[in-house]
């Protein structure tokens, strides 16, 4: 956060009261409380420092990880370790967003473009095309359904490009798509982990997971960002116990209407949109804790 001195002005207090000494000579810029909203390339102070901070914790942990992860896919699949590719972030920014490489050097990108196209055109969840897909590494759909591919974006957030917490940052064909309304999510960083992930995420329709990402951009706060990564966690268990029942040729039963997966004979069931959203509002609702 930035503080504005002005040598010519008398101080603005942030109470009440009168300021003394030698801060009679500044003036500073009025502090937000921790929790509002804060706008700026990284959101804030806040952002900036709860994202520091949760990295430095993690390093220990997804440092070893990523490197028994780089040889592994060194080992399983010819060609480079890391994929990279341009995408859509704060205030409609490009930047190179990094991940382990899960599927084969010549899959053919069409193929997701074309899928995302139908989806965003649909009321239909957003299942990826995990399930069977030849183009992925071995035990690729694992490592994806985990996230352990998106450990190479701790570097993103630590250059700034992105955050732990925000939006997911979309490709420009996805982008190109997007009306007026929808764009406000790029008002703030793209993240790792959102509201859309521990709201439903492939459960919700496209436009669910716009709207959750617009109220996030327009409700961030530290008490929602830490919320949320709580939240993560339970989030990524539950995926991976969807794509475990999915894999056996399990069938959900959750009420009420049916998805049929895209592949492997499964089915999997989802709730209606309110069910859906239920979680994402919970979170918004939560009052902050008021200051004394």
């Amino acid at each position: 956060m930035k503080v504005k001195c002005h040598l010519d002005r008398p101080v603005n207090t942030l109470r009440n009261g009168r300021s003394s000494g030698w801060m009679s000579s500044l003036r500073l810029a009025p502090i937000a409380k921790p929790w509002r909203s804060l706008r700026g390339p990284a959101s804030g102070f806040w952002k900036r420092s709860l994202d520091m901070v949760l990295i430095c914790f993690a390093a220990p942990v997804a440092l070893p990880v990523s490197v028994l992860l780089a040889l592994y896919i060194k080992l399983v699949s010819p060609g480079p370790i890391l994929f990279a590719q341009d995408r859509v972030g704060y205030r409609r920014k490009e930047f190179r967003m990094l991940k382990f490489r899960t599927m084969r050097p010549d899959a053919d990108p069409t193929v997701h473009e074309s899928h995302l196209g139908q989806l965003m055109g649909s009321n239909r969840p957003m299942l990826k095309l995990d399930s069977g897909d030849p183009r992925l590494v071995p035990l690729g759909r694992w490592i994806r359904a985990i996230g352990l591919d998106e450990l190479p974006q701790l570097w993103n957030v630590v250059r700034g490009d992105m955050s732990l917490v925000g939006p997911r940052p979309c490709t420009s064909y996805e982008f190109g798509r997007y009306t007026n309304r929808d764009k406000e999510r790029f008002e703030v960083l793209p993240g790792l982990t959102g509201l859309w992930q521990v709201s439903g995420k492939n459960q919700t329709t496209f436009q669910e997971m716009i709207d959750l990402d617009v109220r996030y951009a327009r409700s961030q706060s530290v008490w929602l960002d830490l919320q949320i990564i709580l939240r993560t966690v339970p989030a990524v268990l539950m995926q991976l116990a969807t794509e475990c029942r999915t894999s056996m040729g399990a069938t959900e039963t959750s009420t009420p209407g049916t998805d049929a997966a895209p592949a492997g004979g499964a089915t999997r069931t989802y709730h209606e949109p309110a069910e859906r959203l239920a979680g994402g509002e919970r979170l918004l609702q939560t009052p902050p804790r008021q200051e004394a």
